[in-house]
């Protein structure tokens, strides 16, 4: 007998950053863990957050997120945090020192994908490695998209 799992409402997608996808060609990617305070935990919980501007940069041996938002909780009042402060990220030295070598390389950054929750409820976020993408192919990543969506409208039309 096959089980089915329901929907975890702790795993689940909190912010995304669906233009890293576009501007960046993705070659790799690693689960990290966000080091947080409560009230921005909380901040998460309520699904506002924005990482479409933020990225990560490797400093004094240490993985830093910088320029996330993460609105502050109404109901904190005086213990709140800082919307738009550095949060450290948590990885394993072998993988700090596999991401600081290819971030080395020429043209690799370190983008922030997607802030979730996993099985255990905790805030986890998706880092990849990225090459920028030059104007060419962004305009066929363009043409592509839109032909998938041409041939989605042909096969519904025709059944």
């Amino acid at each position: 007998m096959v089980q089915v799992r329901k929907a975890d409402p702790n795993n689940r997608t909190v912010a995304e950053n669906r233009k890293a996808r576009f501007n960046y060609e993705i070659l790799d990617t690693i689960e990290t863990g966000l080091v947080l305070n409560g009230t921005e935990v909380k901040s998460l919980r309520q699904g506002q957050a924005n990482i479409q501007e933020s990225y990560a940069s490797s400093e004094g041996g240490e993985i830093w997120l910088i320029n996330s938002y993460l609105p502050e909780y109404l109901q904190a009042n005086r213990f709140n945090h800082e919307p738009r402060r550095r949060r450290k990220l948590l990885v394993s030295k072998r993988e700090m020192a596999r991401l600081a070598q290819s971030v080395e390389r020429e043209g690799m950054t370190m983008v922030p994908l997607k802030i979730y929750f996993n099985d255990q409820g905790r805030a986890k976020l998706l880092l990849g490695v990225a090459r920028g993408k030059k104007l060419h192919d962004k305009r066929q990543s363009e043409k592509e998209r839109d032909w998938s969506r041409e041939k989605g409208r042909l096969l519904k039309e025709r059944g």
